[in-house]
């Protein structure tokens, strides 16, 4: 049996150098997410914001099937990067898609300002910026999680840019303050951030995004997310991270899903409980939150053009946990709206 765990670790290992990522507990990545790898060539949008110099790291990946003239942004969630999507962006480019997919300031490969004022108008902007610059002139928006709420905000913005919209498991369904949630101060967003470990992420994420189930595959965006926190940047990463997380909470997009004129796709993977400072709430209050199978269908019928389609027994990243299916659902949605 020893003999069995040593080549089962070395395994791991192996599979770990190969994929450029550690299953270790102290692989750590620089500011901008230094030293851990791509799926594919991260371009640079530098540009003025707020009386800074930034810059945002994206990757633009050209049709690997028949292009269909038709370009998608595909924009991450909170605890995610661009590189989460690796999967879809094969899926899409092997449909004929060119798929652009930015790091927002703040976030990942881009830069950690000192000071930003951070809301979903600033960073829609900054997304409308990137697209002007790429010359594209009008695309479909795919968002998850926090991502969701960003494109939901794009769309309202932009809707002539907007072609589609279309959310996956995107949090702020709800508006967790006025439901009752506490607030959480930046300040004290900033401590938990500063204490993120391996295990406490891998946790959470077992619990919420995949319902208790685990594969190997996980451990990558783990050690992304941790290796990013626990850096040498780490002050930068986790002040940015707090003013994110305030921006979150205080900036709910829900009660302008009714605005919203452009053809729109909810995927909702109905298992997903999450909800924003739930640890915080009364049992009453956490007991009214973050209920997907109902939520999903109760924002679907406040945007005027949506179409729900629906994941059972899947959580919070359904792209992940069961791509081929979620990949069918998004392919032909995509052609339906």
């Amino acid at each position: 049996m020893r003999l069995t765990r040593t080549l089962y670790l070395s395994s791991l290992l192996l599979v770990a150098a190969l994929t450029g990522c550690a299953t270790g507990k102290d692989t750590t990545y620089g500011p901008e997410l230094q030293g851990f790898k791509y799926p594919y060539p991260v371009e640079r949008f530098r540009f003025s914001s707020q009386g800074q110099s930034l810059q945002m790291g994206y990757m633009d990946v050209k049709p690997e099937g028949t292009p269909n003239g038709r370009s998608i942004v595909l924009m991450h969630g909170k605890n995610f990067c661009g590189a989460t999507w690796e999967g879809s962006i094969k899926a899409l480019s092997d449909a004929g898609y060119r798929v652009v997919v930015p790091d927002q300031i703040g976030f990942c490969t881009s830069s950690k300002p000192e000071n930003y004022q951070y809301s979903f108008q600033q960073l829609a902007l900054n997304t409308y910026q990137l697209l002007d610059k790429l010359g594209i002139k009008k695309a479909t928006l795919l968002g998850h999680s926090t991502g969701g709420m960003l494109a939901t905000r794009y769309a309202l913005m932009y809707p002539a840019q907007t072609e589609q919209l279309v959310m996956v498991n995107l949090i702020g369904l709800e508006d967790w303050k006025a439901i009752g949630v506490p607030y959480r101060t930046v300040d004290q967003w900033a401590l938990a951030d500063s204490k993120l470990t391996y295990q406490g992420v891998r946790n959470y994420q077992q619990t919420n995004y995949y319902l208790g189930r685990w594969e190997p595959a996980y451990d990558r965006w783990v050690d992304m997310l941790v290796g990013l926190y626990n850096g040498p940047g780490q002050k930068e990463v986790v002040w940015n991270s707090a003013l994110i997380w305030d921006m979150i909470f205080t900036q709910p997009v829900y009660y302008e899903f009714k605005d919203l004129k452009v053809p729109t796709l909810l995927l909702i993977g109905t298992s997903d409980t999450t909800a924003l400072n739930r640890d915080l709430a009364s049992p009453e209050v956490s007991a009214k939150i973050g209920n997907y199978k109902v939520l999903g269908k109760h924002v679907a019928k406040l945007i005027p053009r949506a179409t729900l389609v629906e994941f059972a027994d899947r959580g919070h990243s359904p792209q992940v946990e069961d791509p081929e299916q979620f990949h069918a659902a998004l392919l032909q949605g995509l052609k339906a709206l």
